[in-house]
């Protein structure tokens, strides 16, 4: 296994790929780890150096007490950049890890040269919201919640018929109630409207037509904050790269080109 450690956490890594290839930095969502991504990394182009991580409290990595703020998460994945020496990076987030991308692009501009937003915004949900699950795992755990967190995150076809829904049932609940309600903390307190509209780098956005998390039209908005080009996955939930990975790494590989140096 591969780590990176700062002063408070080891954080779990895969970095793969050539060391001198285009470096891809993945971040993936609330209550998944890293292998959220493993049905997409296949289809991207070859050569490309691919590091993924698992946020503060999720998967392998460091589960320390809640509540988390935003600017802790930014400077885990700055932490992961730096540690590895990684520069011009493509960082691609996922619903958190999209507000994680957002932060980490406006704080060091120097560090990424390219983001991809993929099913978040500049700013999700409300305080009250955030409070309200995190209240609601502390007194009876993730499972609690699980069943409408799956209606949001996947298609009703999906969640029916795909013999891999039970395991990301699984991964969920089995995230720590300490990871999960400190990451709900830091999207509460996350609006990176501001930050965000200053942002001058490439950004693609895209959102599965049928996610109840962060629906298209939020994140069309965010992308028209940002002057980011805005795709819309048919068939897909909230988290594209699992229900439809052809069609979110056909638009991730034609950014890539795009954006190449």
């Amino acid at each position: 296994m591969q780590t990176i450690s700062t002063s408070d956490i080891t954080i779990h890594i895969r970095d793969e790929g050539p060391r001198d290839g285009r470096a891809v930095v993945l971040a993936n969502s609330l209550g998944t780890d890293l292998r959220i991504w493993d049905a997409l990394l296949p289809l991207l182009p070859a050569g490309l150096r691919i590091v993924r991580f698992d946020k503060r409290g999720h998967g392998l990595t460091d589960a320390t007490p809640a509540p988390y703020s935003m600017d802790q998460l930014v400077a885990d994945a700055e932490a992961v950049c730096d540690g590895l020496s990684l520069r011009d990076v493509t960082f691609v987030g996922l619903s958190i890890g999209g507000l994680i991308g957002q932060g980490l692009a406006a704080r060091r501009p120097d560090l990424v040269r390219a983001l991809v937003l993929m099913d978040t915004a500049a700013q999700i949900g409300t305080a009250q919201l955030w409070q309200d699950r995190i209240d609601t795992i502390n007194r009876d755990g993730i499972a609690a919640l699980a069943g409408p967190i799956l209606e949001r995150w996947f298609t009703p076809a999906f969640r029916d018929a795909d013999p891999e829904f039970p395991l990301w049932r699984n991964m969920l609940t089995r995230t720590t109630v300490a990871g999960y309600a400190g990451c709900c903390a830091a999207i509460a307190g996350a609006d990176l409207t501001e930050s965000t509209r200053a942002l001058t780098l490439p950004v693609l956005a895209m959102a599965g037509d049928q996610d109840g998390s962060t629906p298209p039209d939020l994140v069309r908005a965010t992308a028209d904050l940002c002057g980011a080009e805005f795709h819309v996955i048919p068939d897909a939930g909230h988290i594209p790269c699992v229900e439809q990975p052809a069609a979110t790494a056909r638009l991730l590989t034609d950014f890539l080109e795009r954006t190449a140096p």
